[in-house]
């Protein structure tokens, strides 16, 4: 019997591999297993308190229908005010589109800009599902490292080099405060873009769901210089900020036209996101950002912990983050010595260490290759249930029997 054929897109879908070994971790979890859960990128707090509430009345007010699709002109107006007043970017509502979370943006930038056959410079170790929105257009992704030398900071000889060499360069994704690393563009780094990007035909999508999450100084946007509001859509979420990862709360900022045709986009893909997630955020820019600080100051206690905890790990090489609630070790002197990937040495750490506790982590590959050799650990648990997970790991990868065991059943993880 014959049936439809895949596209060679669906056939080769990768995915964000942090929600995969979540879905294994909770398996393990309900299965009776003590897993310390540092795989994926989520807040440990609840919800904002007037973002709860307000989301909560606009639910019994009936505000469950049909929105604009480029967003509530409320919602968008105080966007644009807080954009404006925090990052120094000279917007007003006609410069803001919300959507249900930030990754929408990724897609919706590749759909507004590229056409197949467009080259589009991503910076590795890359937050995973960048490849498949380029792929999507039938683009091609050029992959530049970033390195633990230089602080996972953007090569701008890489950028140089794209912008004036690279046949049919188009866009740039680029990722400050950066997932997996840590890594932070500096204000010099981004003066320096803007330069080599004005005046040419390359977009840029400024991805920064973090923004709040940057250690020391403060938090500079690529749209903030000037001559870029054509160039830019910068991309944010309130997942991080105000511990609404669920209620999928994230907007755009971007020349009025470009907005404009993204709302379009929503409007013939998701319709709107919702009234009453985008009342809940309103509320959290109106009244949370006291205890948005709060969150954000007991995340950064959390990153130094679990840093000063990993430099005791012999063979461990850790940065402290410049920002983001991540830290991103290199392991690769272990992985040598043991024989395995960092992913297989992940989730050994998950699924083989030991039979009554794991620790969720990611590998560095979940991020391309330039990740091989790092594992990623999310600082999203109590502050002694991230000791407890570091001191497994320090002590499982000395577990060399179990190692042995792990990979003869596991061949696919064998360090080649």
């Amino acid at each position: 019997m014959l049936s439809p054929t895949l596209s060679a897109f669906a056939r080769g879908l990768t995915t964000e591999a942090a929600f995969d070994v979540l879905a294994l971790a909770r398996k393990l979890q309900a299965a009776g297993k003590d897993v310390i859960s540092l795989q994926i990128g989520d807040s440990p707090f609840p919800t904002t308190a007037s973002a709860a509430a307000a989301g909560k009345a606009a639910i019994d007010a009936g505000r469950t229908r049909y929105a604009p699709s480029l967003g509530l002109p409320e919602f968008r107006a105080a966007l644009a005010a807080t954009v404006s007043a925090e990052f120094g970017i000279h917007a007003t509502a006609e410069n803001v589109v919300v959507a249900p979370g930030a990754k929408p943006f990724e897609q919706f930038f590749c759909e507004l800009f590229l056409e197949p056959g467009d080259a589009v410079l991503v910076f590795q170790p890359a937050f995973p599902t960048y490849e498949p929105n380029i792929l999507r257009r039938g683009a091609v992704p050029v992959y530049r490292p970033l390195t633990q030398e230089n602080d996972f900071r953007p090569d701008l000889a890489a950028i140089e080099q794209f912008v004036r060499w690279t046949p049919r360069a188009k866009a740039i994704f680029l990722n400050s405060p950066h997932n997996p690393t840590g890594g932070v563009a500096t204000k010099d780094d981004l003066r320096a873009i803007a330069d080599l990007v004005r005046s040419t035909n390359i977009a840029v999508l400024s991805d920064e769901p973090y923004c709040h999450m940057v250690w020391e100084g403060r938090h500079h946007s690529l749209l903030a210089e000037p001559g870029m509001m054509d160039h830019v859509v910068a991309a944010y979420t309130f997942s991080k900020s105000y511990s609404m990862s669920g209620w999928r709360c994230g907007y755009a900022v971007a020349s009025p036209t470009n907005a404009d045709l993204i709302g379009k986009m929503i409007n013939t893909s998701l319709s709107c996101a919702p009234p009453f997630v985008q009342l809940a955020g309103l509320a959290a820019l109106e009244h949370d950002a006291a205890e948005r600080d709060t969150a954000m100051r007991a995340f950064h206690e959390k990153v130094k912990l679990i840093v000063a905890e990993l430099r005791t790990v012999p063979d461990v090489t850790v940065l402290v983050p410049k920002g983001t609630f991540y830290v991103f070790p290199k392991v690769e002197p272990i992985c040598r010595r043991l024989g395995i990937t960092s992913h297989g040495l992940a989730m050994y750490l998950l699924e083989g260490a030991d039979d009554r506790r794991g620790v969720g982590c990611l590998g560095g590959e979940c991020f391309g290759p330039a990740g091989a050799g790092f594992l990623r650990f999310s600082c999203a648990e109590p502050d002694e249930r991230l000791v407890e997970a570091v001191r497994f790991f320090a002590d499982a990868v000395t577990r060399t029997a179990r190692v042995k065991a792990y990979l003869d059943a596991k061949p696919e993880y064998r360090l080649s």
